[in-house]
């Protein structure tokens, strides 16, 4: 490794902690920096580095200077007019020693291992404090320049809680104003009302040289009407073989009401301020008593004893004591706004506890069939990973119970789960509602709106009917789901979050794509973990026990005397097909349980649906109602269609058409007819290319 070619020195054994870089910029000595072992100090034009060089000459990254053994050394960065030490242009590692002065075009930095006037040039009249950190003069030569001028350095400040007295003056002023600062940061440090009352008994007998001293605190603050047996002993303390004895209630009541500290002699000689049974025996010479007050209100007392005649208590004790006590007063309103923002954290806290262990409760998957646990299984095993999950089954099977599940079993758990359903949103509020909107980012956007990715950030996004979403946020959905940022409509700052996505639908998305109305890569995107719940009547021996479950939640809730079903009922919930599968059947307890009149719901109490399970599972339920279509009846429908050879789609083509012309194209009606939601029949209507007639 180069040395200076200067010297023919052995290597010194300075350790190389004790290294200094002094920066003369023009002719200005600008700044010190300490060499500290196993950092790096990079030099150069970018703000990024420790020492900024604002020469033009410079390099954005000119060079660094590091540890190796016992050396320091300075190295090149590959910077455009290279670096120079003692006018010799380096090249590869160079080790520097005591004196060198490196060379960065106008600006000179010169290493040494002492801050001693051998750092700097011998024309230079700069002074620096050997062996601090410390630059106490640095003179300027030439024209003023617009640098800050660096005149002094200081870790700490002699005004601290230790050394005040030992700063303070000799008056009696400055040391009382010593004592009384010193006193003001112990308060502020104190924790409770308890630790408070101490720092100040503590404080006060060694400030003013009383031997017994007590605080006396009332429930809470008050304005007027108190009374001195409402005052209760927080802290005292003796310093001698006498023990607190409580202050006459004539000079505490005087306090109280005129909201003035008092300084009172020979107490024990007069009947009015003295209790005979308390001062007498400690035979208290003079004693204060002070208001601990806060504007108009009161919070206290301050009760000072002195027993020693020539240690009698003065004015200026008094004075002194005052400033402690309304000190006192700021300090404890400071404890009493802590301490009731941490009770209201802790009960939000508990709220909060109380709500996820409620919430976990509520969306516990029941049910002890083959097909259950093996649901349970699938969600145990898919839970603890991060991999997006879609869930697909018809409606009413828990998706989002499912999703629950996922939520509360991953380490997610502690985090938000947020809810959307895409279905029940136009575009535009959809787009809102996910990414969020700026303020007269569209009409009605009033002020700035969070989306659901940053309400879920660090928790669960569930986004149910994830199929109906329309193809162009479907690409903007796809992009954050690739872990790209996004940006709130209106806005222009990229958001990142972290968020898991489960997504739910019960439509096919494989036709969806067929039709171009979902995109191929987004269907990938989700298509990681496919989890498919099973339809109620695919695990009829859950069903009794999901019955009495929300048999037991509904009668709590509404305050029935109902306990069970008769076996008549359950035959008859068993036997239903429920198209709308556990949905339906919470509902229909629920129902029972409002309308039941005895304990046992019997089976002529329950009401049924008159939905039948769809011919397709993909194809949605169509509701048996008794009325013609096209002049026809159900049963003429019914024969017709198994009389034709037509596909299931153009069955379903001319059955709507029908429908919409018996209903002169009441769009809301035939939806209601067809037992289908109105988007699903604009959709299928925009589909099949149908429009209504003029």
């Amino acid at each position: 490794m180069p040395r200076s070619p200067k010297t023919s020195d052995p290597i010194s054994d300075r350790p190389a902690s004790a290294a200094y870089l002094v920066v003369r910029d023009g002719d200005k000595w600008q700044d010190m920096f300490r060499l500290t072992p196993g950092q790096v100090m990079t030099i150069g034009r970018a703000p990024t580095n420790r020492i900024v060089v604002r020469s033009e000459q410079s390099s954005r990254n000119h060079c660094e200077i590091f540890q190796a053994g016992p050396m320091w050394v300075l190295r090149d960065l590959g910077s455009r007019n290279g670096t120079t030490v003692d006018g010799h242009r380096i090249t590869g590692d160079w080790e520097l020693e005591e004196g060198q002065t490196i060379q960065l075009g106008a600006c000179e930095i010169t290493f040494t291992h002492e801050l001693s006037d051998n750092a700097m040039p011998a024309d230079d009249d700069a002074e620096i404090e050997s062996g601090t950190q410390t630059l106490d003069k640095i003179p300027v030569k030439g024209p003023k320049s617009s640098e800050p001028e660096i005149v002094s350095r200081k870790k700490r400040t002699k005004y601290s809680p230790s050394s005040t007295a030992e700063h303070a003056g000799h008056d009696r002023f400055s040391q009382d104003m010593a004592q009384l600062w010193k006193l003001a940061v112990e308060m502020g440090a104190a924790k409770d009302e308890k630790q408070l009352a101490d720092v100040v008994i503590d404080g006060l007998l060694v400030a003013i040289g009383a031997d017994i001293g007590a605080v006396l605190m009332l429930p809470k603050p008050m304005s007027g009407g108190t009374r001195p047996s409402q005052l209760r002993v927080v802290a005292y303390k003796s310093q001698g073989e006498h023990s607190y004895q409580t202050i006459s209630k004539a000079l505490s009541r005087m306090v109280l009401e005129d909201r003035e500290a008092v300084l009172a002699k020979n107490v024990a000689d007069d009947s009015k301020l003295s209790d005979r049974d308390s001062l007498d025996e400690i035979e208290a010479k003079s004693v204060i008593c002070a208001p601990i007050r806060n504007g108009d209100l009161v919070y206290g007392l301050i009760h000072l004893y002195s027993t020693l005649n020539d240690e009698s208590l003065e004015p200026e004790h008094l004075e002194f004591t005052l400033a402690v006590a309304d000190q006192m007063a700021l300090a404890f309103e400071n404890i009493r706004e802590k301490q009731s923002l941490a009770e209201g954290l802790a009960r939000a806290q508990n709220e909060n506890e109380s709500l996820r262990n409620q919430l976990a409760i509520d969306t516990e998957l029941i049910g002890n069939s083959p097909e259950m646990q093996q649901l349970k299984q699938q969600i145990n095993k898919i839970a603890p990973t991060d991999a997006t999950v879609l869930i697909r089954g018809e409606s009413g099977v828990g998706k989002e119970l499912v999703a629950r599940g996922i939520h509360f079993g991953s380490d997610r758990r502690a985090g938000p789960f947020v809810c959307l359903n895409c279905a029940a949103l136009s575009e535009t509020l959809l787009e809102s509602e996910l990414f969020g909107h700026e303020k007269g980012s569209f009409t009605g956007a009033t002020g700035r709106k969070l989306g659901k990715f940053e309400q879920a950030n660090r928790g669960s996004l569930f986004l149910d009917e994830v199929g109906e979403m329309s193809l162009s946020i479907q690409a903007k959905f796809l992009r954050v789901l690739e872990g790209h940022p996004f940006e709130r409509v209106g806005g222009s700052s990229p958001i990142n979050v972290d968020v898991r996505v489960i997504a739910a639908t019960n439509r096919n998305l494989e036709d969806a794509i067929h039709e171009k109305l979902f995109r191929k890569d987004l269907y990938f995107r989700l298509f990681v973990v496919e989890i498919t719940p099973l339809p109620l009547r695919e695990h009829r021996s859950d069903i009794p026990v999901l019955a009495s479950y929300f048999l037991h939640r509904f009668a709590k809730k509404t305050g029935r005397p109902v306990r069970g079903f008769t076996n008549e009922a359950l035959d008859v919930l068993c036997q239903f097909d429920w198209p709308g599968n556990v949905r339906e059947l919470q509902n229909c307890v629920e129902r029972s349980v409002v309308m039941s009149t005895g304990d046992l719901v019997s089976a002529s109490e329950i009401k049924l649906s008159g939905l039948r399970v769809a011919v397709s599972g993909t194809a949605p339920p169509i509701k048996a109602v008794a009325v013609s279509v096209a002049g026809e009846s159900p049963s003429d429908l019914l024969n017709e269609t198994a009389k034709s050879d037509k596909s299931l789609e153009e069955l379903e083509q001319a059955h709507i058409l029908a429908t919409l012309e018996k209903t002169h194209w009441n769009k809301s009606q035939t939806a209601a007819i067809l037992g289908v939601e109105r988007s699903t029949l604009d959709r299928k209507l925009k589909r099949y290319g149908f429009n209504r007639p003029e």
